[in-house]
């Protein structure tokens, strides 16, 4: 599985409470549901009118079809080939 980072546009995401945050991420893991096997939500970053999602999937083909799916856009979509952290600067 390759990691993607996602960038949606999502107009006033960035003022919705927890209960309306609660059911964006159901209505995503229902769409996930149906890609099983190809795509998981790792978690993602409100800001503002958008937010910054990561997710393991096989193709970006598969987050493309899970927007399809849950009605979220993919603005942009970022393949992440490296991660580091404060960790490699002692590895």
């Amino acid at each position: 599985m390759k990691r993607y980072v996602i960038e949606r546009e999502l107009p006033g995401v960035g003022k919705m409470n927890r209960e309306q945050l609660k059911q964006a991420a159901v209505t995503s893991c229902d769409a996930l549901a149906k890609l099983y096997g190809k795509a998981h939500w790792v978690q993602s970053y409100v800001a503002g009118d958008k937010t910054f999602c990561i997710y393991l999937a096989d193709s970006e083909a598969s987050i493309r079809e899970h927007a399809r799916l849950s009605g979220f856009p993919a603005n942009k979509i970022t393949e992440a080939r490296t991660i580091i952290d404060p960790m490699t600067a002692y590895s």
